[in-house]
């Protein structure tokens, strides 16, 4: 036979797409070409491959007198990545004769080093959701990625570790090495598919220990309550005030009082993470907490460059996204969270396409007042000048400070209390409130039929049918919202904030306290934070 095909995948941005491996043998002088749009990683596969399968006991491709040609399909798709390797070897050995398999419904995925064994690689998850939608029955990955793969319920998971191992489990003859013996027994040499239970898989391996508690955070009651809040309705929070005052701290606290992910978000962002090759574990269990510093690129930030790729707000999706020194970030990266905060997406456009990545989170932002951060403090001089002042704080902008619905104040504490041991609310004490109100909210939109889950994914016509205001403060809102000169949007956003607080008071209605809670969150002007 001098012709073979078989099948493999790769992600495009975040969707994936089956690539049919063909090779075509022919007799004339020795090539080896790689066509199908592929970058460079993928063509030096015809190095690695050529010497996995010499270091598995066949003969080399480039050891024979003949044209090679291995077609990477659709071609029209740009293939990237070294996940082709086994496919290509898999396909040229079937090509030549050495091994033979029926390559129907088996779907193959890893990087070849030298010596045959297999390396993990990018993006296993989504691939095998894939395939088991396009009625493959079998997989077969890098032993690396097996337990991401084996989230996927429904179809046969095999974990390989070397080229080798895989050809004596496919293979349906017995084959003679170089040496001029002959294997037997190969076809005895069969793997079984992976079992593991999927609770074993859900169970002890990404839980995050708690490294800052809310009680070991001294002082500064109205930001833990701030925050409290924030979590338990999904909501943009930034928190201001001078230098060493806990703002990172309470930060990397409030990560810990968000609810478990369910399932589905589980799989979603660990399919994220697996594209982007940030997955350290195999599933996603607790939401991300992502932190980028403020030299930050706008692409690393929001996601792009010349084959658009997920940038930091998409791998925040389902969780947090911290940015520390606010107002250090280049105005124009700050300004690119508009979308994301908005439309819980970021659509990035460029002459190859336009690309559109998930971006829910909850954003927390820290900042000082101004640049030496003593701005207005009553024991510091502020060696800033009003210029300077204005410049930073018109960093900003008015649709940015709109987007965020509360801006909570941090203020210093008193150096006395800082040794005195932990007394407050535990963060397990907030968490339990955190959960109890994303319940009701659950129960509530499930009862008008909406498929959200918190209050901060309301859009306007939601507010009006779940938000249920009581007479009087309605008009408290209408009458503040006119002296502080709220625009539509913070309008609606003043509701949502004050929804969130009635369920964590367990209350059905948003009352006259509410309301007045959530008015204190929203920024007087856009320079009074």
């Amino acid at each position: 036979m001098s012709f073979a095909k078989v099948f493999s995948a790769q992600t495009v941005l975040l969707r994936p797409h089956i690539i049919n491996v063909e090779i075509d043998l022919s007799k004339g002088l020795h090539t080896f070409s790689l066509i199908g749009l592929a970058s460079k990683e993928v063509d030096e596969a015809k190095d690695r491959v050529g010497a996995a399968i010499k270091n598995s006991g066949f003969t080399s491709p480039k050891q024979k007198n003949q044209k090679i040609v291995v077609s990477l399909a659709p071609a029209d798709i740009k293939k990237e990545g070294p996940l082709f390797d086994v496919p290509i070897a898999l396909a040229y050995l079937i090509a030549s004769g050495d091994i033979k398999f029926n390559p129907e419904e088996k779907l193959f995925i890893g990087e070849l080093a030298l010596d045959g064994s297999v390396r993990p690689v990018r993006g296993v998850l989504p691939i095998v959701k894939f395939a088991k939608d396009q009625n493959y029955t079998e997989v077969y990955v890098p032993l690396e990625n097996a337990d991401e793969a084996l989230l996927v319920e429904g179809i046969d998971v095999y974990g390989i570790s070397n080229l080798r191992e895989l050809i004596d489990h496919l293979n349906e003859r017995n084959i003679d090495l170089d040496d001029g013996g002959l294997e037997e027994d190969f076809v005895n040499k069969k793997l079984s598919p992976l079992q593991r239970n999927l609770n074993d898989l859900l169970t002890g391996e990404n839980i995050l220990e708690i490294d800052v508690d809310f009680a070991d955070v001294k002082g500064n009651e109205s930001a833990k309550r701030g925050l409290e809040i924030a979590a338990a309705g999904g909501h943009n929070i930034s928190m201001w005030g001078p230098p060493g005052t806990g703002k990172t701290m309470l930060a990397r606290a409030f990560r810990h009082l968000l609810p478990e992910l369910s399932l589905d978000d589980q799989l979603e962002v660990t399919s994220i993470h697996s594209v982007a090759g940030a997955l350290h574990n195999s599933l996603v269990r607790v939401p991300p907490f992502r932190a980028p510093h403020h030299t930050s690129s706008y692409v690393s930030l929001v996601g792009g460059g010349a084959i658009p790729k997920p940038g930091e707000v998409t791998l925040a999706h389902k969780g947090v996204l911290f940015l520390d020194e606010f107002p250090e970030f280049e105005t124009r990266v700050i300004d690119a969270l508009r979308q994301p905060l908005e439309d819980r997406v970021v659509t990035v456009s460029r002459a190859k396409g336009t690309a559109q990545f998930p971006a829910q989170f909850i954003l927390v932002a820290a900042m000082n007042p101004c640049p030496c951060g003593n701005f207005q403090s009553r024991d510091k001089e502020c060696i800033c000048s009003p210029i300077v002042i204005s410049k930073y704080q018109r960093k900003i902008s008015g649709p940015i400070v709109d987007r965020i619905d509360m801006w909570v104040e941090v203020s210093k504490v008193k150096h006395g209390e800082l040794m005195e041991k932990a007394n407050g609310e535990t963060t397990e004490d907030v968490r339990k409130r955190v959960v109890q109100a994303r319940e009701l909210q659950k129960q509530r939109f499930f009862a008008n039929g909406l498929k959200i889950k918190t209050n901060s994914e309301m859009n306007s016509k939601n507010v009006i049918a779940c938000a249920n205001l009581c007479g009087s403060s309605k008009k408290i809102l209408d009458m503040s919202a006119n002296k502080i000169g709220l625009s539509a949007r913070g309008y609606h956003r003043v509701v949502k904030l004050a929804r969130t607080i009635a369920d964590l008071a367990k209350s059905e209605e948003i009352l006259d306290l509410h309301i007045l809670e959530a008015l204190q969150y929203r920024p007087k002007s856009f320079s009074s934070f």
